[in-house]
């Protein structure tokens, strides 16, 4: 939840949905956030 705007979490299972694929720089601080502390590691950021 490190990053609303860009990742939510289903509420049945806690599951990570993607909501923006390409995040504007703005957010990309609090992206990086969200990936460094998902418990899961199921964030992975690619940089194109």
């Amino acid at each position: 939840m490190a990053s609303p705007g860009v990742f939510d979490q289903r509420d049945e299972d806690g599951v990570v949905i993607l909501l923006e694929q390409t995040p504007p720089s703005a957010l990309h601080d609090e992206v990086r956030e969200a990936a460094a502390v998902c418990p899961a590691a199921a964030i992975r950021l690619v940089q194109g």
